[in-house]
């Protein structure tokens, strides 16, 4: 049997046509999703990425690995931890990565027998890289059974998809670069511009309109989909299309500008938490399937796991989604815990109906210490019901309380233990932008000075 697990980082739910985007932004991933199962309600109970993968390779959340924060040196999984990749390679599958994680963790790579490491000399890995590395070894090993993860960073920022794909999605007579449209000042005013410019707006140019930076972003969708039928298509040349558990996932997904969060993966909104997911297994799993229920990637392991008949480790905070998928079980999980420590710190409760959020340190944006929305009735999460529902927000206060109580088991907060120890590490990195200008936080985030840094970067 061939598994491919495929993360798509930074890929946004809604943005995909099977997920009801209006948008030409995915037919071969909706192709894909009419051929196997799409789970409507998935989602990154930890993000972003490094938490994010930790969780779907160990099927546990990070508060029982206290793997909790992305980019901190205080980040580190044992190795009793069982790894997927490890217990694949010792039930004799052949095991390969086409990935770069290994450059944040070191646990990233283990179990596997070929660690191909897609890291050049630019920081933006297009997914032509991931194929061409991709395909010659499926060619060798087509006729094993393997493992083989691949991880393709388009549509992450920088949006830089080839030019042929953005007309689709950007109205040919507007004009990006007009200087009368505004619509960019608030992202450029926001305290978080530091970072962006260095990362993102500096490689798109002078930019002032917000459309055609989302439009950028469903390009690179469609680049990215048209990626996945190049792949697919060669698993169908191989001979090995019919044979093959095809798993696609987004690690988390992205605002654009929605909650002063600008083309980023913060915040424990669905914009950022809600992920596509799509399995396909030809003949096991009946095409067209599309499942309601609650779901969060600590389910994928297990289910891999059930999928080759392997045993399931006891103590995962995931469950196999084959009951859900054979028609077994129709309610998986009543609410997914979620969290983030990057950007912000923050844990919540999602359920059906209700967000629930909690946030310890807001870092660059400004947020209320608690959050509750009825995504029933405010599916953006717009109007916080804070105030207006008190006694469901106490339950869900009382009920996140004893979450994180029960898995700390007496532990310390790795969280708490970050902030008091590091603090936010993306904080962190505009602090040190912020240090070459001679401004320290506080200055910058009480009046952002954003033509200072212009004018410091124009003269060097």
């Amino acid at each position: 049997m061939k598994i491919i697990f495929i993360s798509l980082d930074t890929l946004r739910a809604n943005r995909l046509g099977c997920y009801g985007y209006h948008l030409p932004t995915s037919p071969y991933m909706d192709k894909i999703a009419e051929q196997g199962a799409l789970f409507e309600s998935a989602f990154a109970s930890d993000i972003p990425t490094e938490v994010a993968h930790t969780s779907i390779f160990t099927g546990k959340v990070g508060l029982t690995t206290g793997v909790v924060s992305h980019g901190s040196s205080l980040n580190y999984l044992t190795k009793e931890i069982e790894w997927l990749p490890t217990i694949l390679r010792n039930a004799g599958y052949t095991t390969a990565a086409v990935d770069n994680l290994y450059n944040l963790k070191e646990w990233f790579a283990r179990g596997y027998q070929y660690y191909i490491n897609t890291v050049g000399k630019t920081r933006w890995i297009d997914g032509k890289t991931i194929n061409g590395l991709a395909k010659p070894w499926l060619k060798e090993h087509k006729d094993k059974d393997f493992f083989l993860f691949l991880h393709y960073w388009d549509p992450h920022t920088p949006y830089l998809p080839p030019k042929e794909y953005i007309p689709a999605f950007y109205n040919s007579n507007k004009y990006q670069f007009d200087p009368n449209n505004k619509s960019m000042e608030r992202a450029f005013n926001h305290p978080a511009y530091p970072f962006f410019k260095y990362h993102h707006y500096d490689l798109l140019g002078n930019i002032t309109d917000t459309n055609y930076v989302n439009a950028l972003y469903d390009a690179e969708i469609r680049y990215l989909d048209d990626l996945l039928k190049e792949l697919d298509m060669y698993l169908d040349e191989l001979g090995i299309i019919d044979e093959t558990l095809l798993v696609l996932f987004g690690d988390h997904g992205e605002s654009l500008t929605e909650h002063d969060i600008f083309w980023d993966h913060c915040g424990l909104y669905d914009q950022t938490v809600h992920i596509p997911l799509i399995i396909r297994w030809p003949n096991n799993i009946p095409s067209g399937k599309r499942i309601r229920s609650l779901v969060q990637h600590a389910d994928l392991m297990p289910t891999i796991l059930e999928a080759l008949n392997l045993e399931i480790p006891s103590g995962l905070d995931g469950k196999s989604l084959f009951p859900l998928i054979n028609g077994n079980d129709s309610v998986h999980h009543s609410e997914i815990f979620l969290s983030e420590c990057a950007w912000q710190a923050a844990r919540g409760i999602r359920t059906k109906h209700y967000k629930y959020i909690e946030t310890y340190d807001s870092g660059p944006f400004t947020r209320p210490p608690a959050e509750l929305y009825s995504l029933i009735e405010d599916p953006n999460e717009e109007n916080n019901l804070i105030n207006n529902l008190s006694e469901q927000a106490s339950a869900f206060h009382e009920q996140l309380t004893n979450w994180v109580k029960d898995k700390l088991q007496s532990r310390e907060d790795p969280m708490q233990s970050v902030l008091k120890k590091q603090g936010l590490p993306f904080k962190r990195r505009i602090e040190k932008v912020l240090g070459e200008y001679g401004l320290t936080w506080d200055e910058w985030k009480a009046h952002p000075k954003r033509e200072i840094i212009d004018f410091a970067t124009r003269r060097a």
